[in-house]
């Protein structure tokens, strides 16, 4: 079992929808948890407001974050797939 250094005071974000803003579509973040600074077997004395958890093996600081509603270290979710671009619309255009 491994042990994952959590910053609460940094907030975890993904992509979880795509908005159109004219003609093109923006992303919208989403706030998920906590940040997962570290993850070692071996834990070391922290300032607060910094604390470790305990967490599976298969836990990296990069990919996943800490939900404080369940105390428990999850995986960031894939981020929404970005839409087609919005094709603009022309008057007056030919077709050859």
């Amino acid at each position: 079992m491994k042990n994952a250094l959590i910053s609460p005071t940094e907030e975890v974000t993904y992509i979880s929808a795509w908005e159109l803003a004219g003609n093109t579509y923006v992303p919208v973040y989403t706030t998920i948890g906590e940040r997962v600074a570290e993850v070692l077997e071996q834990i070391f004395e922290v300032a607060p407001p910094l604390f470790w958890v305990e967490c599976s093996d298969n836990v990296a600081a990069e990919g996943f974050y800490y939900d404080s509603a369940d105390s428990q270290v999850k995986i960031v979710p894939d981020p929404a797939p970005q839409p087609e671009p919005v094709q603009p619309t022309v008057d007056g255009a030919q077709t050859l």
